[in-house]
């Protein structure tokens, strides 16, 4: 049994048999504490979506993301790489850029004291720089006085990053999530989701505990209740089975539907490489601790989460669809509008879920339904994550 200290009703595995199986308490969605844990055992630690790697198409073009504790700025080199780097100053620690993004002419440079990096992380310049020695006298090394390096790997278009010192297997957590959902290490290729367009992206700030977004994200246990455009275009959504988490399926479309779109009429230009076994069908993908992938014949939408707070989590949603689709100026409303809904009717029902987690109804927590019940080997690993 795991508990943080003698205070607190521990989290209990699930067991065997019975239809309800129990959740975690309430606490594990507002406690500071357990917050922090998260922060250093899991998003710190784990493999981030960071930023669309052609959001950042020109040598200086930056962005600051907020991962775990840390403020890590993705900049793209003059050798045109993209490089991670703790966005800290090695001098006495002030922030180096302030603003979510943007270009940087030549270089990095302290609004401080004017310490100045190169792109690729090297001091370059400093005030009074030939003067200054370490404490065996020597001069300064411009490699280990640069700016600390975080690791980043491109995959599907996304710039992918990890703040840990020796970064877990990509392929064995990234990657082989999305083939252990698909069945098939080749099937998310199909989609050429690197070679896509962005086509529409929105932010939504979600007064919820980044678990409440996960487990929502798993289960269709509501759809019926909430979601009624999703299941008018996924007719099987209305049983409450989240059929769509059944190894190598996709939910098919209803037989009248023409496409994934608010009313089910025509979509957009099919992807090239979607199969006959993938067309007129939608997957789900979790990829923990932070990304919800969704596939559709015509397009792709992307979901990054940001946990900023117990109670506090940024998602930012992509839509990407053919380059020729989006150059084209066609609407794609019908397309965006779909999903838009459902993220707002899933936000607000975890919104309206948040307050109650500090009530003593729920300082136990609740129960999982059958329909539910792979939950809770998601509750196991974020214990096995955080635990003591």
């Amino acid at each position: 049994m795991t508990t943080f200290d003698d205070a607190r009703t521990a989290f209990v595995p699930p067991t065997p048999g019975g239809s309800l199986m129990p959740t975690l308490g309430g606490e594990y969605y507002y406690d500071d504490a357990i917050f922090r844990r998260e922060q250093e055992k899991i998003f710190e630690t784990s493999w981030m979506a960071a930023v669309r790697s052609a959001d950042l198409a020109t040598p200086g073009a930056f962005k600051k993301v907020q991962i775990g504790r840390e403020s890590v700025l993705i900049v793209r080199g003059r050798d045109n790489q993209l490089r991670a780097f703790l966005n800290i100053c090695r001098h006495r620690g002030a922030t180096l850029c302030t603003e979510e993004s943007g270009q940087l002419k030549r270089t990095i440079q302290c609004p401080y004291h004017a310490w100045t990096y190169r792109f690729d992380g090297k001091l370059m310049a400093a005030p009074n720089l030939g003067s200054l020695t370490d404490a065996a006298g020597q001069g300064i090394d411009r490699t280990e006085y640069g700016l600390v390096p975080v690791a980043l790997r491109e995959w599907l278009g996304y710039a992918w990053v990890c703040l840990a010192a020796e970064p877990p297997s990509f392929s064995d957590t990234v990657i082989s999530s999305v083939t252990l959902r698909l069945g098939d290490a080749e099937a998310v290729e199909h989609y050429d989701i690197e070679h896509l367009t962005l086509g529409r992206r929105v932010v939504y700030d979600v007064k919820a505990n980044w678990k409440l977004i996960v487990e929502n994200f798993m289960e269709c246990y509501h759809c019926a209740t909430i979601h009624p455009e999703l299941t008018e275009v996924l007719p099987e959504f209305a049983d409450g089975l989240a059929a769509q988490y059944f190894v190598g399926h996709g939910a098919s479309f209803g037989e009248n539907v023409q496409g994934f779109t608010i009313d089910g009429s025509e979509g957009l230009s099919a992807i090239p490489g979607v199969t006959e076994d993938q067309d007129r069908r939608y997957y789900a993908i979790t990829v923990r601790p932070s990304v919800f992938l969704n596939l559709v014949p015509d397009h792709v939408i992307f979901h990054r989460m940001f946990p900023l707070a117990p109670d506090r989590t940024l998602v930012e949603c992509d839509w990407l669809y053919l380059p020729d689709v989006v150059e084209s100026g066609r609407d794609l409303n019908r397309s965006v509008e779909l999903f838009h809904r459902v993220n707002q009717q899933d936000f607000d029902a975890c919104e309206r879920t948040q307050p109650a987690m500090s009530s003593r109804a729920y300082r136990t927590g609740g129960v999982l339904v059958p329909s539910e019940h792979h939950i809770g080997e998601f509750h196991e690993w974020l214990i096995a994550s955080i635990g003591e």
